[in-house]
């Protein structure tokens, strides 16, 4: 299988997969791990699967294009289809990734598709051991960050584990890569609470206060000094 690997590897959430052989993909593997199972298609001799639509890079010099690489989609098998977004499962589909970077070194890079991240395989295995050993969650790469046309910071790809975006507001954001190490902590603390339903307050490293807001519609949470 190493040899028909030359692919950006891509993660897939989608719960839709309820049949089990999907349309186009006649060829895929069934793995289990920990009593889960989980299909991987793409592979030779049958077709690629579809590039994943990649926004975000870490770790690599440019972003994959369909033009230089193939896909391969690891996501839920059928009978995880209704619990198939939660961290459990999750869990154990990125330790999955995990396992192929190791073993297959021809995966160049995997894609996240609820952040819409290409990670390079050095840096997604480092930070995603690292989170599956009980260390923080890997906030660049399955999440990441972007600047608003009115200079905020706002995550993307958070909704995915807590239903919530992030937004740091100005003038917090000004400096942004302080804002992006303060959005990295807080989408740690934010997926270890679940997210957040209403106001809070916390100290930031630098010392000062910190209000925690979330929308009406709890769909965002606002963040600035106090």
């Amino acid at each position: 299988m190493a040899g028909d690997v030359r692919a950006a590897g891509a993660l897939d959430d989608d719960p839709a997969h309820d049949e089990p052989v999907w349309p186009g993909q006649l060829h895929w593997i069934e793995l289990l791990r920990d009593g889960l199972t989980f299909d991987l298609s793409g592979l030779a001799p049958g077709a690629a699967s579809a590039f994943p639509a990649l926004a975000h890079r870490f770790d690599l010099p440019v972003l994959p294009s369909p033009e230089e690489y193939e896909a391969m989609v690891l996501r839920p098998g059928p009978h995880l289809a209704e619990g198939s977004g939660s961290p459990p499962v999750m869990r154990e589909l990125i330790a999955l990734g995990c396992d192929m970077v190791r073993q297959f070194a021809d995966v160049q890079a995997v894609g996240w598709s609820p952040a819409g991240t290409a990670i390079g395989r050095r840096f997604f295995e480092s930070v995603t051991s690292a989170w599956l050993d009980g260390g923080p969650f890997p906030a660049l790469g399955l999440t990441a960050f972007a600047e608003t046309p009115d200079g905020a910071i706002e995550s993307a790809g958070l909704a995915f584990w807590i239903g919530q975006e992030l937004r740091i507001e100005p003038p917090l954001s000004a400096d942004r890569v302080a804002a992006t190490r303060l959005g990295i902590r807080l989408v740690n603390h934010l997926v270890l609470a679940g997210g957040l339903a209403e106001d809070d307050r916390i100290i930031a490293p630098d010392g000062s206060r910190l209000v925690l807001r979330p929308s009406r519609s709890r769909a965002l949470i606002s963040v600035w000094r106090e």
